[in-house]
C-alpha cells in the first residue's frame, strides 16, 4: 500500500515543502530511502524501526522504498523521523487509512519512541502556513518556539504513539494555546542596566545616538574603563523588536541549532560576543552546510567585537559587505544560501599593545613602532563603516564610590524610541528603518541641513581628508543627534557634535 506524508526540508532559513512517499510490497526484505538524503536522513531507517517496536507497532516487512519528493532538493537533519514513521503504520495498515497530507509532521525519534526536538522549527511552520497547511505535530520541546505563529494549530507530542493516536482520532491531543506578540514581549528582561554604569557621560551619550539611530560604533579606552559593559547595556536601551523582526532573528537562530530546548520566540535583540580567534567562517557563515555565523545570528541586535585588533585580518575584512548590504551571502559546494545580517557593530580596542597610551593613571610602555603596527590591524575601509568613534577613559575613583546612580536603560531607551518614531515617519514608504540604513538618495531627498551645518561638514570634510563614505556617514549621525533633539532639519549644533565622533580616526590613525 502506498502513503504519503508531508514535511519539510530546511534551505538556510527557508523551508521546502518535502512529501515523504512509503511503499511497502512483498518480497524479500530490502529498505530503498531515496530522495538526496543525507546520512542523518539515511540513519532514520534504524532509528524508526526501533521506534516503531518500542511504540507497539509492527516492523515492515518485504520490499520497502520511502521517497522523498522533490528529488532534486537535499534533505538533511533528522526532522524527518516522524513523517517517515507515520507514512510506514498508515502504508502497512497497522491503522485505518487517515488524510495526513494537510498536516505538517516534524521531529526526530529515539530509539524508544520518544520525540526528540529538531532545529528550524519555526522556518517550516512558518512555509507550512505560507503552503496553506494549519496543523501541525511537532515535538513538545520545539513547541514554545512557535507559540506566536497565528492560523496554526500547534499539536505538542511527547512520542511516536502520541503521533499516531492523535491521527486516528483515538487519542487527540490538547493544541497549544498561541500567544500573541504583546504577550512574549512582557516577558522580555533587561539584562544590563545602564544605571549601574559609573561616569562616562561622553560614552554613554554615545551609546544613546547608536541606538537612535542604529550606527556602527568604536570604542578606544585603557583596560578596565567600561567598554564591555557600556556595550553590553545597548540591547537594553534599544526598541522593542517587531512580529516580523522577532521572525527574522528567531528563524535564523533556530536554523541554527542554538535556540535551548523550550525556548519561545525571541524579544530581546541579540547580542554576540564571539572571541577574538573566530575564523572568517565563524564570522560570516560557511561550513558544508553554508550555516549562518556570527553577523547573522546578530541580525536585528549587536555584534561585538571586544579587542578589535586581535581579529584575524582576513576575518575583519569579511565583515565590510554584510555591512555594508545587510546580507551575507554564503556559497558552498553543497549549499547556497543568504542571511540576512542587518546588525550594529560594536567594537572596543585598546589604544596601544599595553593598553595605557594616553592613560592619565598609568604610564605607557610601548614604543611608537609598536603602537603604530597594534593600531594598523584596523584597516582604513573597516574604520570608514564605523559611523562613531569614542574614546573610553578610567572613571576616577569619587565617581565609582558615588552614591548617585545615572539614568536607567528603560528612561534613555523612551527617548531612543522617540527618536526612532520620528525615523520610521520620515521612511515610512523608503523601505528602511533607521537613518543609518539610508543610502545617498534618502540623504539627498529626506536629509537637509542649515548653511550652518553644510559649512561646517565641508570644513570638516577637508580637514580630516574625510572619504565620501565618512562624508555621508556624518550626515547620518547628524540626522539622529537632530532627531534626539527634536530639530527638522540638521543644524550646526547637530552637525558640531557628530564630527566629534569621527576625531578618532585622526587622532590613532592620522588618516
Amino acid at each position: 500500500m502506498l502513503a504519503r506524508t508531508c514535511c519539510f526540508a530546511l534551505q538556510g532559513v527557508e523551508g521546502i515543502p518535502v512529501t515523504v512517499e512509503a511503499f511497502v510490497s512483498g518480497g524479500q526484505s530490502i529498505f530503498n530511502l531515496v530522495g538526496l538524503p543525507d546520512a542523518a536522513v539515511r540513519e532514520s531507517r534504524d532509528r524508526v524501526f526501533a521506534a516503531l517496536k518500542n511504540n507497539g507497532f509492527a516492523v515492515p516487512t518485504g520490499r520497502v522504498t520511502v521517497s522523498l519528493s522533490p528529488a532534486d532538493v537535499r534533505k538533511e537533519g533528522a526532522a524527518f523521523d516522524l513523517s517517515i514513521a507515520v507514512a510506514l503504520i498508515i502504508a502497512t495498515r497497522q491503522v485505518r487509512p487517515v488524510d495526513v497530507s494537510g498536516i505538517l509532521l516534524m521531529g526526530e525519534l529515539s530509539l524508544d519512541g520518544r520525540l526528540v526536538p529538531v532545529r528550524g522549527t519555526l522556518s517550516q511552520v512558518i512555509s507550512a502556513h505560507e503552503h496553506g497547511i494549519r496543523e501541525v505535530i511537532m515535538p513538545a520541546e520545539n513547541a514554545p518556539e512557535v507559540q506566536a505563529v497565528q492560523g496554526m494549530r500547534v499539536y505538542p507530542a511527547h512520542t511516536l504513539y502520541e503521533a499516531v493516536m492523535h491521527l486516528t482520532g483515538a487519542a487527540p491531543l490538547l493544541a497549544q494555546e498561541q500567544k500573541s506578540y504583546e504577550e512574549c514581549l512582557r516577558e522580555r528582561d533587561i539584562t544590563c542596566d545602564m544605571r549601574s554604569i559609573r561616569g562616562q557621560l561622553g560614552a554613554r551619550r554615545a551609546l544613546e545616538v547608536a541606538a537612535a539611530g542604529g550606527h556602527n560604533m568604536l570604542m578606544v579606552g585603557v583596560p578596565g574603563s567600561g567598554k564591555t559593559m557600556l556595550a553590553r547595556c545597548l540591547p537594553g536601551i534599544l526598541p522593542d523588536m517587531t512580529l516580523e523582526e522577532a521572525f527574522e532573528t528567531t528563524r535564523i537562530h533556530s536554523a541554527a541549532g542554538i535556540l535551548p530546548p523550550g525556548q519561545g520566540l525571541l524579544t530581546e535583540r541579540p547580542f554576540r560576543t564571539p572571541h577574538h580567534s573566530a575564523s572568517m567562517p565563524s564570522l560570516v557563515g560557511g561550513g558544508a552546510n553554508a550555516m549562518p555565523g556570527e553577523i547573522s545570528l546578530a541580525h536585528n541586535g549587536v555584534l561585538f567585537l571586544d579587542e578589535l585588533p586581535e581579529y584575524s585580518r582576513t576575518a575583519l575584512e569579511a565583515l565590510r559587505q554584510p555591512l555594508e548590504d545587510g546580507v551575507c551571502t554564503v556559497t558552498r559546494v553543497r549549499a547556497h544560501t543568504q542571511y540576512l545580517s542587518r546588525c550594529m557593530l560594536v567594537a572596543s580596542m585598546n589604544p596601544c599593545p599595553c593598553g595605557y597610551f594616553g592613560s592619565t593613571v598609568r604610564q605607557c610602555r610601548c614604543g611608537s613602532h609598536e603602537i603604530r603596527r597594534y593600531l594598523d590591524r584596523i584597516s582604513g575601509p573597516l574604520l570608514d563603516r564605523i559611523d562613531i568613534h569614542i574614546e573610553v577613559d578610567a572613571v576616577p575613583v569619587s565617581e565609582i564610590t558615588a552614591d548617585a546612580a545615572g539614568e536607567s536603560s528603560e528612561t534613555v531607551r523612551q527617548r531612543v524610541e522617540a527618536a526612532r518614531k520620528i525615523q520610521q515617519q520620515r521612511f515610512r514608504t523608503a523601505g528602511i528603518t533607521c537613518n543609518a540604513q539610508m543610502t545617498n538618495k534618502h540623504i539627498e531627498e529626506l536629509a537637509r541641513m542649515s548653511e550652518a551645518a553644510k559649512g561646517l561638514l565641508t570644513r570638516a570634510t577637508e580637514k580630516y581628508a574625510l572619504s565620501m563614505r565618512g562624508y555621508t556617514r556624518l550626515i547620518k549621525v547628524a540626522r539622529t543627534i537632530a532627531d534626539l533633539r527634536g530639530d527638522a532639519e540638521i543644524s550646526a549644533p547637530a552637525m558640531a557634535e557628530a564630527i566629534q565622533y569621527r576625531m578618532l580616526d585622526a587622532k590613532y590613525w592620522n588618516r
